[in-house]
């Protein structure tokens, strides 16, 4: 099982605990590390139990069960408490908003069992009814329903890619041609999936039913004849708004003599999403879009000094090892104490084995971040005498998510315009298929990020890619770098990276306006250029 699979499997055993009114401490313990892993992508295949005992912030009693679930693919636990809870039941654990404790009481006193029913009992005001519930609550109970019921069967990129490449390879070989591709939403990069479509050269027939029971999404085969391959790739990538009625289709070797054909500059797939990118390839006007082999730096990761994974160190040294010439540590702030935030005394720490890293890290070098909580009235989460110790701050929004377009764009506003803000971390603080994000004046966040000279992030992590992608042209309008950062939360979430580079390249962004690309020495004196008095 993968750790994504595995940290699940803990967090179900915590809510069912809970929902069963089973001892807290337990609960909180597992809990804990289930939201730990969460956090990572840290590898648990092949550990031994003495080996998993070690890991920070599992300890042996967690560290057993994890052993049990690698080596049984169960967890007795779980399995005990699942045959005592109605399927629906467990299904409505999975709806933000509404935790075991209230999951308990519509099981208990409504005797709701499914999540049909709990929409029903919205409809019908039956959760007013409650304690604890009121209007207010009812109506975010049946918001977040209907948006768990819109995403079912959806599923997000990182999540079947590579599932989707190995398929292809294996398709080419079956069926003795080189001509299979990725085709559809999946070519395109789209964040989220509800299918994976794949365009052959042949005409024999896939079984489909044994390849989605494998993969678990829908996977749709479009067969063609050789000769067709191309002009039917360009036709199936197309996205629903980039209008292909007007352009001359033939048969032709390969997709860019169809580009040729048309006197269009090629496109690449992942900005074949509407007519405007048409418009602009008419002339000439599509810049080179921006690659992982350009950026220079991973800005916007979390350490053992929170609630990272991994040791500063550990994550240093394997920034330093793929490549990068810099690393930006960014642990949480005081507030965040559901994250470990740093007090000062973890602060003086921290920039002390920064210092004494850099020294033997050298040329590579540590900048010393922190990503502060935006509070409710949109001030940082430090006073000025401990902002100014930082190199630079990434503001984000942590708590206090239930906001209005109103509250939340005067929340952002007043964080942009501190002037010890650097960057706007993930500023909707979406969660792809879990949570929408708050609503936000888009244009106004970035007009302010444009005036007061602050950079916004592209959160790298498959999960958020926030900001989102539609919104990057309008920041390259106004001025407004991105910083495309993977919020790695352990040494093998830097590889989010690429997933952040994949939403960019949809959004058109460039080498030259993502702000990693920048060197060390640039992004160096960029930093110190920003620093307030300087």
């Amino acid at each position: 099982m993968t750790t994504e699979e595995i940290a699940y499997a803990l967090k179900l055993t915590a809510q069912l605990m809970e929902l069963h009114e089973q001892n807290p401490f337990k609960i909180k313990s597992i809990a804990n590390a289930a939201y730990k892993l969460n956090k990572t992508d840290i590898d648990l295949q092949g550990k031994t139990l003495q080996e998993l005992e070690q890991i920070e912030g599992i300890g042996k009693s967690i560290a057993a069960k994890i052993h049990e679930v690698q080596t049984t693919g169960n967890l007795k636990q779980l399995q005990e408490m699942m045959e005592i809870t109605p399927q629906g039941v467990v299904d409505m654990l999975g709806i933000k908003g509404i935790g075991p404790k209230k999951v308990g009481q519509l099981w208990r006193e409504l005797e709701i069992e499914s999540i049909g029913e709990l929409l029903y009992a919205c409809n019908e005001n039956r959760l007013i009814l409650l304690k604890g519930f009121g209007t207010k609550t009812q109506a975010e109970v049946k918001k977040q329903v209907e948006f768990f019921q819109s995403n079912i069967g959806w599923h997000h990129y990182a999540s079947v890619e590579q599932f989707a490449n190995d398929l292809v390879n294996e398709l080419k070989k079956k069926y003795r041609t080189e001509l299979v591709s990725l085709t559809g939403d999946i070519r395109r990069k789209c964040d989220v999936l509800d299918k994976i479509e794949i365009l052959i050269a042949s005409q024999e027939q896939v079984n489909v039913d044994e390849l989605e029971n494998r993969a678990k999404i829908k996977i749709e085969i479009i067969n063609c004849n050789k000769e067709e391959f191309y002009a039917k790739l360009f036709e199936t990538t197309a996205g629903k708004e980039f209008n292909i009625a007007d352009l001359k289709i033939e048969n032709t070797n390969s997709e860019e003599e169809l580009f040729t054909l048309n006197h269009l500059q090629y496109i690449e797939p992942e900005l074949r999403e509407s007519n405007e990118i048409i418009a602009l390839a008419k002339e000439n006007k599509i810049p080179k879009l921006i690659e992982v082999t350009d950026l220079k730096g991973i800005l916007h990761n979390h350490s053992t000094y929170s609630d990272g994974m991994n040791t500063l160190k550990d994550m240093a040294e394997y920034c330093k090892e793929l490549g990068y010439e810099y690393l930006g540590i960014c642990d949480h702030s005081q507030s965040a104490f559901y994250a470990e935030g740093m007090k000062m005394d973890k602060i003086i720490a921290q920039h002390n084995e920064i210092e004494e890293l850099n020294k033997k890290l050298f040329p590579f070098k540590i900048f010393k971040g922190v990503e502060s909580d935006i509070l409710n009235d949109g001030s940082l989460d430090y006073e000025t005498d401990i902002l100014k110790t930082f190199d630079f701050i990434v503001a984000s929004v942590h708590s206090n998510l239930k906001m209005n377009e109103e509250k939340a764009t005067a929340r952002l506003l007043k964080a942009i315009e501190n002037p010890y803000t650097t960057i706007l971390g993930h500023p909707t603080g979406r969660l792809l298929l879990s949570r929408p994000g708050y609503p936000i004046d888009h244009k106004k966040i970035i007009d302010a990020c444009a005036a007061n000279g602050v950079i916004i992030e592209l959160n790298a992590h498959p999960y958020r890619l926030d900001i989102d992608w539609h919104w990057i042209p309008y920041c390259l309008e106004r001025g407004v770098k991105i910083s495309i950062n993977p919020d790695a939360h352990e040494k093998q979430g830097y590889h989010d990276m690429y997933y952040g580079t994949c939403a960019a390249r949809k959004g058109m962004l460039t080498k030259e306006m993502c702000f990693n690309s920048l060197s060390l020495s640039e992004i160096e004196s960029y930093f110190n250029s920003r620093k307030p008095n300087s």
